[in-house]
């Protein structure tokens, strides 16, 4: 039986590679100001529209009239989940598969795909499965998941680079 031989390029663990280097899984420069441009964009699009939503909607004769930034917040916002995904799946092969292969922030990562997964449903919920008694529910688990994004990725973060440092720290002393 043949074995096939990887090419070091392509494994995991690069022979030239030292183990510090090996354990950084950080994004490239501008893979990480797209991603961080569109979560902004994101982030405030759905803070534009919970201020709309909430605090400058109007009443007349016929009801409650809501305010013109609500809808135009929420298109930029649905127009921009298209290139956050495209940008997030972007992720799956080159950082969080070898990541999850050498065992780095396993628990972060996995939480951040629950958290993106369910922000998908519930965004999906929201546009054709809510009916007017239950988009508030939809509703609120979207907002509350979604401010809470923010949060997860920098704490995503701050445990690779503590990581990445312990390693290196390690590397040293040896």
């Amino acid at each position: 039986m043949r074995t096939v031989k990887h090419s070091p390029k392509h494994s995991l663990h690069h022979p030239s590679l030292k183990p510090a280097t090996r354990l950084n899984f950080r994004l490239e420069r501008w893979h990480r100001r797209v991603l961080y441009l569109l979560l902004g964009l994101l982030l405030i699009s759905g803070l534009l529209w919970l201020w709309a939503h909430y605090f400058l909607t109007g009443v007349n004769d016929f009801g409650t009239i809501m305010s013109p930034l609500e809808h135009w917040s929420m298109q930029l916002h649905g127009a921009i989940v298209f290139p956050f995904s495209f940008i997030v799946g972007s992720l799956l092969l080159q950082h969080m598969r070898r990541a999850h292969k050498a065992g780095a922030n396993r628990v972060s990562g996995w939480s951040m795909v629950a958290l993106l997964s369910i922000l998908a449903l519930t965004g999906y919920g929201l546009y054709y499965l809510a009916s007017e008694e239950s988009r508030p529910w939809w509703s609120l688990i979207h907002w509350l998941l979604g401010c809470s994004l923010p949060i997860l990725i920098c704490l995503h973060i701050l445990l690779g680079r503590r990581t990445v440092a312990f390693a290196k720290q390690a590397t040293n002393h040896d």
